[in-house]
């Protein structure tokens, strides 16, 4: 791992890109990683974009900034292309993982993401209508993320998200069960 790996979530208000950074700073804290997970507010309205990031490292992180420059862009509403620069700052060697039902390679056509740039693509809001049955594509793009960016163990992190859902949702099996089966469908669905 680099020094800092670092990812940006876009998504909209109400689409979970800020639990969606939490959880995964819980899981990497649960692996012994360092982490960092804050979102960062415009207009607080539902619909609004609205941004959110980590940093990951093995060893202390002494920097706390926005995250200008990551290493993965995680875009929760593919509307958002066509309004958010979702690409600046992406490394020349990132990732953008998009939630859209069209395949990577059209999404690298349709908005000119260059070659040195992986793109992939899950169906994220269909998952999450099947399995949580609700618009809230935060959890399947999270098992997207964990599956394309490979930087944490997809078992230990599902032990994780459990135990935090478990402390959120206490009683509610079904939200709890839809949203572990909805990560790991979309974990295994991704395409790059």
């Amino acid at each position: 791992m680099r020094k800092y790996f670092e990812i940006r979530w876009h998504g909209r208000g109400g689409q979970g890109a800020k639990t969606a950074a939490l959880l995964f700073g819980e899981a990497a804290m649960y692996t012994g990683k360092y982490i960092q997970a804050f979102p960062e507010y415009g207009p607080e309205r539902t619909g609004a974009p609205v941004q959110a990031f980590n940093r990951l490292s093995d060893e202390n992180i002494r920097i706390h900034t926005r995250v200008k420059h990551p290493d993965i862009v995680v875009v929760l509403d593919s509307s958002l292309m066509e309004a958010v620069n979702v690409l600046e700052g992406l490394k020349d060697d990132g990732i953008i993982l998009v939630n859209s039902q069209d395949t990577p390679q059209h999404i690298r056509e349709k908005y000119s993401i260059p070659e040195s740039i992986k793109v992939a693509t899950v169906d994220a809001t269909g998952i999450a209508l099947n399995f949580i049955k609700r618009n809230v594509p935060n959890t399947p793009m999270l098992g997207a993320m964990i599956k394309v960016s490979g930087v944490l163990d997809f078992n230990e992190m599902m032990k994780s998200i459990e135990k935090k859902l478990n402390e959120k949702f206490r009683g509610r099996k079904d939200v709890i069960e839809g949203n572990l089966k909805s990560i790991k469908k979309a974990f295994e669905e991704v395409v790059s």
